[in-house]
């Protein structure tokens, strides 16, 4: 709540504190006297306000899949790009991109739904084609679906690459700002349907905890236990494909969260995923909250991608807890 009450508030029109809060009750609809609010009502409910949701859902659902893929693969260094619905994502907004060019562009209202279409399109595909590529014998492969995971995310690098290099100089940087990711773009046409989403993973991935503890003691323990191991993995990538895939087609390719959240948030509470999705899901809400602060502030009052701030705040402190497990 303090993230979102700074978020809302801070900015390159900074509001005080307590005008904010009391705004934020009035757009509510709750009785707080509105005289005198009129600016902060118009920040708030048009620009900070959807924006704050959008990053606040992001950051949940980015930091649950983190700890599913996490719990499917065993590994605390897992993340959700490692089944290459990220990198899925990212071509099929790069092919949107590209193809709205070759078109002779498109209308913004237009572009900016096909955008997200085709790369909430491109994440479920890859995904699905590693899940296929991991099936033999009715069984699932994790490390298959590893090594197919590497191997898509690698053939669509290649692609996003050779569209930046055919692109035109308009092409190419609307290309380079999409893969650093950016909330700036934020409206409640783009908010429903991450919030339905995220919905849907914070209701269901924790329903899933008690496979997810069984699973971590491997998988003929899990089903001697009597858990379904196979339909587990199935609705593992389903629900990651989706959150990501998602999350990726409204703001872009942001990393680390599902990384360092989950790794960091385990540390703290044990790797109970009882208590760990739900710690996650408020960490990584308030890390991408802080994140985009910190883009909006820093060079005010022009704006650094977020995926750039959360790799330099993430990396770092990611190497720092590997040298620290050494010891």
């Amino acid at each position: 709540m303090l993230a979102l009450w700074l978020s809302l508030a801070l900015g390159p029109v900074s509001l005080p504190l307590g005008e904010t809060l009391r705004a934020a009750l009035h757009l509510a609809g709750l009785p707080v006297d509105g005289e005198g609010l009129e600016q902060a009502e118009l920040i708030l409910g048009q620009i900070r306000l959807p924006r704050a949701l959008l990053g606040l859902a992001i950051g949940v659902v980015l930091a649950l899949t983190g700890v599913a893929m996490q719990g499917l693969f065993r590994n605390p260094l897992a993340d959700p790009s490692l089944i290459g619905v990220s990198s899925g994502a990212a071509l099929g907004g790069a092919l949107a991109i590209v193809g709205g060019t070759a078109l002779g562009g498109l209308p913004e209202a237009i572009a900016a739904y096909l955008l997200s279409a085709c790369a909430f399109a491109g994440g479920l595909g890859v995904t699905l084609l590693v899940y296929r590529l991991g099936r033999r014998e009715g069984q699932t492969s994790v490390a298959t679906m590893l090594l197919a995971g590497i191997a898509l995310t690698a053939l669509a690098g290649a692609v996003i690459g050779l569209f930046t290099y055919m692109a035109d100089d308009a092409t190419l940087r609307s290309l380079t700002f999409w893969n650093m990711g950016s909330l700036n773009s934020a409206s409640y046409a783009r908010l429903w349907p991450l919030l339905l989403v995220t919905l849907l993973v914070l209701c269901w991935l924790p329903r899933r905890a008690k496979g997810l503890n069984a699973l971590l003691l491997g998988e003929s323990e899990a089903r001697h236990l009597g858990v379904d191991v196979e339909r587990l993995k199935r609705e593992l990538v389903i629900c990651t494909a989706l959150g990501v895939g998602v999350a990726v087609a409204a703001a872009g390719l942001i990393g680390f969260i599902g990384l360092v959240v989950p790794h960091l948030v385990r540390i703290v509470t044990g790797p109970d995923h009882r208590i760990l999705l739900p710690a996650s899901a408020l960490a990584g809400g308030c890390l991408m909250l802080l994140a985009d602060l910190v883009a909006r502030m820093v060079l005010a009052p022009a704006e650094l991608p977020i995926g750039i701030v959360t790799a330099l705040l993430g990396a770092p402190f990611f190497l720092y807890l590997l040298l620290r497990g050494r010891h």
